[in-house]
């Protein structure tokens, strides 16, 4: 009887490890997409809430969509540049103090997102000839 009890014991035992090691555990999400998806969004513009937004609502979507906002991702060196192109060909005024603002928001929320990618190509290979057996 106990060599029965130790056998259904150790089979329990084994069988339990198993399914341990063969269960799938959710790898988590990475921190942008945690943080993207928990963000309160504005209801008006679908931007994200924050002490920036309406700086951002004042100097943007006067003259575009919030959408072209959304539809792109820029360092904040890239928003510059897309500021000062819309100065430049579109009329858009001078932001002053406000760039700050504007930036510090644009590039806090619609920077662009680390991805994964393919690891750089080996250097420093040393090729060898591979002598056919016969």
């Amino acid at each position: 009887m106990i060599k029965i009890l130790v056998t259904l014991f150790a089979g329990f035992s084994l069988a339990t490890q198993i399914f341990k090691e063969n269960t799938i555990v959710p790898k988590p999400e990475s921190a942008a997409m945690v943080r993207m998806d928990t963000v309160k969004k504005d209801s008006e513009t679908g931007l994200v809430t924050d002490k920036n937004l309406y700086m951002v609502k004042a100097q943007c979507t006067s003259c575009h969509s919030s959408k072209l906002i959304l539809q792109n991702r820029f360092t904040r060196d890239g928003w510059k540049q897309k500021i000062r192109w819309m100065q430049a060909n579109h009329n858009l005024w001078d932001l002053g103090e406000t760039e700050k603002q504007v930036l510090d928001y644009l590039e806090k929320y619609y920077a662009p997102e680390a991805t994964v990618a393919r690891r750089e190509p080996l250097k420093n290979i040393k090729w060898y000839k591979l002598e056919e057996k016969r």
